[in-house]
């Protein structure tokens, strides 16, 4: 949910992410984080604040839960899911940091056939607690292995729930939320947002102002938030591409144009009545998503929205993704595959002439 009242306090995603983690596991003692690097350092005299993983999500968290909360695993993503899947099947309420998603490769099968069925094959008497934390996007010079999205695959299976934040706010209320469910959820970071959210980077463009609460709160599962209401044209974005929908707003309106602008937050279950409902209201929609086009979340809107709307639609929906092709480790190549600003204002042009 963006919010765009005037901020109180600003803090980055990072800080976001790691405050709830923290106020969570104050909260509840079965919660505790696993995963590579997350705890690494905090022995020594020059990291009194501890390491936290590549993203800082965890940064500081050892100091205050110990090694049998905050625990460092080896290089096994394999491993360490399948000791998540276990210890959630015990009642535990485990967080898993799976570094980067394109790592799904060599830990897929606790994921898919033991995560997400064992609440389905033990007739729903076992459930699953477990959340998954992951970093996606390109725009990082990181190449393909570490940049991918992916997440529409994960959409894919029936047992798992699939949740992208979009600034601060979200991010707290998502990890939360997921940490709370029953069941399997994954959380994708985006690369792109870890870090923002101050009010310089506001100023300079490059995010958008929230206010983070200080007290714990969560953000319901499966509802997209209406960032803001228009009645021209419907933008659909989901973590890093809300923010370019924002950005495309902006010029759009000064145009002379009302434009709705939707976040998905959530991709499993899928907010399909926030979609429709706004799409039936302003007739024209570009869905704007970074994941490999084919069999994707935007491939997936575009299908619902010209099956369950086509009788209200201006013109067919329009979608703004990657290239199907590997996230290229050339700069300027990574920044022509990936969804820009420029990008959502011509699609979006392109129905409203």
């Amino acid at each position: 949910m963006v919010q765009t009242q005037k901020e109180t306090r600003s803090i980055t995603f990072v800080q976001a992410v790691n405050e709830g983690l923290s106020q969570e596991m104050e909260r509840d003692g079965t919660v505790f984080i696993m995963g590579e690097d997350i705890a690494g350092g905090a022995g020594r005299d020059d990291k009194e604040d501890a390491w936290g993983g590549p993203f800082r999500l965890t940064k500081g968290l050892i100091k205050k839960f110990g090694p049998e909360r905050i625990r460092d695993t080896p290089i096994s993503e394999a491993g360490f899911m399948g000791a998540g899947v276990g210890a959630a099947a015990t009642g535990l309420r485990p967080v898993v940091d799976l570094m980067f998603v394109g790592f799904i490769g060599v830990c897929g099968d606790q994921i898919f056939n033991n995560a997400a069925k064992m609440h389905y094959m033990f007739g729903g008497k076992l459930p699953m607690p477990l959340t998954i934390m992951t970093s996606i996007g390109a725009g990082t010079n990181a190449a393909a292995q570490h940049s991918e999205s992916l997440y529409s695959t994960f959409a894919h299976f029936p047992g798992l729930k699939c949740v992208i934040p979009s600034d601060p706010y979200t991010a707290k209320g998502l990890h939360v939320a997921a940490i709370r469910d029953p069941d399997p959820v994954i959380v994708f970071n985006h690369k792109m947002l870890m870090g923002r959210g101050t009010t310089a980077e506001v100023n300079q463009g490059l995010s958008y102002g929230v206010h983070v609460p200080e007290d714990i709160y969560e953000i319901p599962i499966g509802k997209a938030s209406i960032v803001k209401e228009g009645t021209d044209i419907t933008l659909i974005g989901l973590g890093y591409t809300t923010l370019l929908c924002v950005q495309a707003l902006e010029e759009l309106e000064n145009a002379g144009y009302s434009v709705e602008v939707i976040d998905l937050l959530s991709i499993s279950p899928l907010d399909e009545e926030t979609i429709l409902n706004s799409v039936t209201k302003t007739k024209k929609v570009v869905i704007v998503d970074e994941d490999y086009p084919r069999c994707s979340v935007a491939t997936d809107i575009s299908a619902l929205v010209s099956e369950q709307a086509f009788d209200y639609l201006d013109a067919p929906p329009v979608r703004v993704t990657s290239p199907h092709a590997s996230v290229p480790y050339s700069l300027p190549l990574e920044m022509a595959f990936l969804p820009t600003k420029e990008r959502v204002i011509s699609a979006a042009a392109s129905l409203l002439e």
